[in-house]
């Protein structure tokens, strides 16, 4: 037990040693200040990420909050998204014009019941049929357009809360892995386990 204690109390000694050499310096004429560095100040840190600015800029230009907020790795969901939603819109949208068209055709030479069609036409849809098609693909534009206006305001929040995020002091310390372990049991014998270890 005594081992142990002088064991810990030397090392303690030693690395507060090791940071007292850190932080003096040797004067000419033998003479000792300490010059310790001020460490970074959180609010200085935290200071250099507005979230009112993160906020503006995601608004004017998106993916302009996460350049602010140094999040440079978000810019490719920011873009992938709205294109990816971009392209549904476009996509949809010319589903209604095409078939919109063709209603209208049908509806001006007189294939007006639901069962009708042109017998000109390749595709070979009834009005009825038509006039679904043309629903659907309406709601589905107006759905993504929805979505579109969502990305944009998710943009706009995200990079309002990573700038808010950055006053949180995170512990340097702060460790999380997995080591194997081995137990000794009287009763059950040798036992081999994963542990969860999280150091703080």
């Amino acid at each position: 037990m005594t081992i142990r204690f002088a064991i810990i109390l030397l090392f303690l000694l030693s690395s507060a040693r090791a940071m007292a050499q850190d932080s003096l310096t040797v004067i000419p004429g033998d003479t000792m200040t300490s010059t310790a560095p001020d460490t970074v100040a959180l609010k200085s840190y935290a200071a250099r990420y507005d979230p009112r600015k993160a906020l503006l800029y995601a608004a004017i230009l998106p993916g302009l909050g996460q350049i602010y907020n140094k999040k440079y790795w978000k810019l490719p969901l920011v873009y992938g998204g709205f294109f990816g939603i971009g392209y549904a819109i476009n996509f949809y949208q010319d589903n209604y014009k095409t078939y919109k068209a063709q209603l209208f055709y049908n509806l001006d030479n007189g294939y007006e019941s639901d069962s009708e069609s042109d017998p000109n036409d390749p595709d070979g849809y009834t009005t009825g049929q038509l006039r679904t098609i043309v629903d659907k693909s309406r709601r589905e534009r107006d759905f993504w357009v929805i979505m579109m206006g969502a990305m944009y305001i998710l943009q706009i929040v995200d990079a309002h809360v990573d700038a808010h995020l950055k006053e949180f002091d995170l512990n340097p310390n702060l460790r999380v892995s997995i080591q194997p372990s081995l137990n000794q049991d009287e009763l059950m014998g040798r036992q081999n386990s994963l542990s969860l270890i999280i150091k703080f």
